[in-house]
Formats: structure tokens, sequence, C-alpha cells
């Protein structure tokens, strides 16, 4: 079969490019893969790229490209829709090229990443392609707007996939797909490449964007309070972003410095997980958590908030990792208390979490995406039937309703607005 992906850009760094080329080099041991990005802003891809995957570039952004001086480049998207928070990325050009590239791609399966590529796939891929919808944030992540967007659109899918379970039951819950399959599939997690952390070295990690929902604040809060009882400890937090000179600030305000430390981004972060003892995430919010199965990959416990939706589905507490209250500091340093004090429980919680990271092999998961691609098939003409029995379903009560508004308004002009006719309608 040929799979195209469709992706944002894949020549950055970011979670979802890192997960669709791991997805995209599984498949490509049994299938022709394409990749598509919609733009390109350097050279190289930051990650590397299986040779074996086409890497397709729509709009080239890097300096002196002739699509700069494009006049649609200099137009807003129209297809894409406006509700994406990338929309302002997205221009009449991308909508063009996509419309294109999908009209002749002579694909079997082709696959989005973000809400606004799923537009792009449930409006423009092949009828004869299976239509895939990938969704790397949550549901509730989405504002209402681009919810309304997306349930209208989505129906022309075949299938709905998220990253949790627990995210996948939210979908099915508030936007009721009649047709589409809805499922979870964790995203593939290649072995560290590394040795296994020893578990002995004063060294606390975390990672992510330095945005606010990552709440690095709150780990530093809690690093205060242990740092005042273990000073022999040290963090680390790799990534970089907006609140780079804010948390800077903070480790001062703390007196913090040289022992809480910003290192910057780093790719792959599984050498610098292997120099650590404890990973920590401390976000209020988780469409997934690689980082955290990346730090499980290396031999490391971690202590996360059971914050939604990821972290429940991929620690268990007080096996490989420990779960704490969402926006709890104390509770959070409590926990990293806890196992510093106690190294064999650490270096034992630190096995478990290798051990229980293969569950996040390419082999499993590669499989379950195999079945889906055959489950759609197979039910492509039932959950035809299905979708259009629904339309019709929601036309007639929308028409019945129109109905019933008018005849009360006509019952209200002729001045019988107490009438049985016009009470009961």
């Amino acid at each position: 079969m040929k799979i195209v992906f469709l992706l944002h850009n894949a020549y950055a760094i970011g979670g979802t490019v890192r997960t669709t080329l791991n997805l995209a080099s599984a498949l490509a041991d049994h299938h022709d893969v394409e990749i598509v990005s919609m733009s390109r802003h350097r050279d190289t891809p930051r990650f590397a790229v299986d040779p074996r995957i086409a890497l397709v570039p729509l709009v080239d952004t890097r300096p002196g490209s002739r699509d700069l001086d494009d006049p649609a480049f200099a137009q807003p998207a129209v297809d894409f829709p406006a509700e994406d928070k990338r929309h302002h990325q997205y221009t009449r050009l991308t909508d063009r090229r996509v419309r294109a590239l999908l009209a002749r791609c002579h694909a079997d399966v082709v696959i989005g990443t973000r809400p606004g590529l799923n537009v792009y796939v449930a409006r423009f891929a092949p009828r004869r392609a299976l239509r895939i919808g990938q969704e790397h944030l949550r549901h509730d992540a989405h504002d209402k707007r681009l919810r309304k967007v997306l349930a209208r659109h989505y129906r022309a899918l075949d299938a709905l996939v998220t990253t949790t379970e627990a995210d996948a039951n939210a979908y099915r819950a508030h936007m009721p797909l009649q047709g589409v399959q809805v499922m979870s599939v964790p995203n593939i997690v290649p072995a560290a490449g590394v040795s296994p952390s020893p578990g002995t070295a004063p060294v606390i990690a975390a990672a992510g964007r330095l945005a606010p929902g990552k709440r690095f604040d709150l780990l530093l809060e809690a690093f205060a309070r242990v740092a005042s009882k273990e000073p022999d400890w040290r963090l680390r937090i790799y990534g970089g972003g907006k609140q780079k000179e804010r948390l800077n600030r903070l480790i001062d305000e703390l007196g913090l410095s040289g022992r809480a430390r910003l290192m910057g981004p780093r790719t792959p972060i599984e050498a610098e997980f292997a120099k650590a003892s404890l990973v920590v995430s401390a976000s209020d919010a988780e469409s997934f958590g690689m980082t955290l199965v990346e730090a499980m990959r290396c031999g490391v416990p971690v202590v996360s908030t059971d914050c939604p939706l990821g972290p429940a589905e991929i620690i268990t507490d007080g096996v490989d990792g420990r779960l704490v209250p969402v926006g709890d500091s104390r509770a959070l340093a409590d926990a990293i208390l806890e196992l510093i004090a106690d190294e064999p429980t650490r270096r034992a919680m630190g096995t478990a979490a290798l051990n229980s990271a293969h569950r996040y092999d390419a082999a499993p998961i590669l499989a379950r995406y195999e079945l889906l691609f055959a489950e759609l098939r197979a039910t492509r003409c039932r959950r035809a039937w299905d979708r259009e029995r629904s339309r019709m379903t929601a036309w007639t009560l929308r028409r019945n309703r129109s109905l019933r508004r008018r005849v009360r308004a006509w019952a209200t002009r002729m001045g019988w607005p107490g009438t049985r006719a016009a009470r009961e309608m």
C-alpha cells in the first residue's frame, strides 16, 4: 500500500514530528510511505529521516525561495480552518498545493497529524483512499469554535486515532461521529540506544517546551523543598521556549542558582535522561507524555502529576514511577524525596520502567495500525451507510424543528397563540 502522511513541518523539532517519523519508519518495512511537509524552513530536517521514506515539502519558506514571491503566498488559507491556531502559518498557496498533491498521489491511506490537516484529509483525500485523522492534542484542548468545525469535517473520515483511551472516550462522548472508527493507539517510542541509568547520580531531569502548561515553575518550587533537605542533588531542565527568562528569574529568587539549570534543547534527549536518577513532569495536562516513556526507556522512574490524559495510562503508581496530584508542589517534592531516600526502591522502579516501556515498541503498535487498515477496508460499505443514515436523520430533525417554528409563527400571526395547535407545536 501507499501511505501518505500530512505533517505541519517535518524540518522542525516537536513531539508530533518525532512520533510521525517513528511510525512512518515502522510502516516502511511493508509499505510505500511518503511524508508531505506543509512547509520547509531549513535545508535539512532536525530529526533523522528513514531513507526509505519520501519526504515532500510543499511550500519553501527559506530565504530566496520563489514561493515567497508567489501572490498566493501572501493570501491567508481558505481551506485550512481559521479556528486552528496554526492558521496564520498557512496560505492560499498551501491550500492549492495540498489539493493538487492529494488529487494525484494515488494513495491507499492518507493520514493527517493535526486538526487542520485532518480537515484537508477529510475534504481532499482521494475517495478510494482510507482517510485517517490523528489527534496528538486533547479533545478538551481545542476551543469550542474549533471543535464545532472538526465535528462537521471529521464525519468524512474513516477513522480518528488518539494517543490515549481517555481522549478517545472524550471524542466518543462529545463528538459523535457515525461511521467513523474512533480508537486509541499510543505513540511508538523506540529503544533509547544508550545504556540504562544506574540510578545512582544525584541528578533530577525534566524536559519539554518552556511553556506555562508544563509548569516548570511548580517543579522549581518543589525542587526548592528537595534542595533544602538533599543539598547534593541537582535539577536539569531541557527545552526551549518563551518562559526561559521568567524561569531563570525564579531560580534566582528561590536561591537555586548552580543547583537548578535550564540546559536548552537536546535531541535526542535519552542520553541526558540516562545521566539522571529521576525524571519529573509537573504538567497541568499531557495529550500523551513522550518524555515519560523516553525516560522509562532509559531505566529511569518518573514522578509525574496525574494530569489528563497520558500519565495514568503510562505510569503504574508505585511500580515504575509515582503519580501525584496536579498543581501540588508539596506532594511533588515529597514523592521526589521518598525516592531519593530509598535507593533500592528507586532502582527497582527504574528496572520496572524499562520493562514497562516495551509496550511502546514498534511491533505491537504497527500491528494495531495494520489491523485498523484491514478493518476499515472490510467495513467501508457498512460505515458509509451508517454515515448516510445519520446524515438523513439529522436532516429530518432539522426539517421538523424548522416546520414547528413556522407553524408557531403562523399561529401567532393569526392571533391564536393559545390554541392547542400552537401550544403543541
